[in-house]
Parts: C-alpha cells; sequence; structure tokens
C-alpha cells in the first residue's frame, strides 16, 4: 500500500506519516523497488493506533518512549501496557470533566432560554 492510501485508512496525514517515520516512531516500513514506500497491514495498524492515541491527547514524548519500547521487543510489554494504562486513565478522567462541563453548559443555556420569552 502507498503511503497516500496509507493515510487514507489510517486517518494521518502523507506529512505527519513522514514526520512520524522520521522521528522514529513508525517500524521500518518496507520500500518497493520503486523506492516508494510500501506498508504492510502492520504498518497500518500501528498507524491507526498513533493516530488515535495523539487524538486522545498522549504526548509525543509518551508516544516516543512507547514506540522505542515497541522495537525492544515483547520483554518490554509490562511497560508498554503501563503507559496505556496511564492514558486509559487520563481519557477516564477527561471524559468526567467534560461531563461536568457539558451539565455546566447545560444549565446556563436553559438559563438564557428564559429569557427568550
Amino acid at each position: 500500500m502507498r503511503i497516500t492510501e496509507a493515510a487514507k485508512s489510517s486517518g494521518l496525514s502523507v506529512d505527519t506519516i513522514r514526520y512520524y517515520e522520521k522521528s522514529g516512531l513508525l517500524p521500518t516500513i518496507r520500500r518497493g523497488p520503486d523506492g516508494h514506500r510500501a506498508f504492510s497491514g502492520e504498518n497500518i495498524d500501528w498507524l491507526t493506533l498513533l493516530f488515535w492515541l495523539r487524538e486522545t491527547g498522549m504526548p509525543m514524548k509518551t508516544m516516543s518512549r512507547f514506540a522505542a519500547l515497541y522495537r525492544d521487543g515483547d520483554e518490554t510489554i509490562p511497560e508498554r501496557k503501563e503507559i496505556l494504562l496511564t492514558h486509559s486513565d487520563y481519557l477516564k478522567k477527561r471524559r468526567t470533566d467534560l461531563d461536568r462541563c457539558e451539565d455546566i453548559l447545560a444549565y446556563k443555556l436553559a438559563m438564557y432560554r428564559t429569557y427568550e420569552t
């Protein structure tokens, strides 16, 4: 799969994929005889994971650490799992905060509706 197809499949832009590759966030991507990247299904899965980690607010530094651990092999699975558990906890707190914000906005909007009559 070419980079434009990989971008479409993963949700990342072509420029972001190139940036992530240069930053060491991606496992080695095979190149075809023409020198173009040839993305595998595993590469797409990895890109999709990176998309969602970033989309949900994981810092680049943490993503880099996660990628480095992945390259170091299966013995790093416990540490990778801990990174993902920590991020999951962050998301739970963020969701709670957003729910509270939504409640406050709903209250304020209800108050403004009383002025419309």
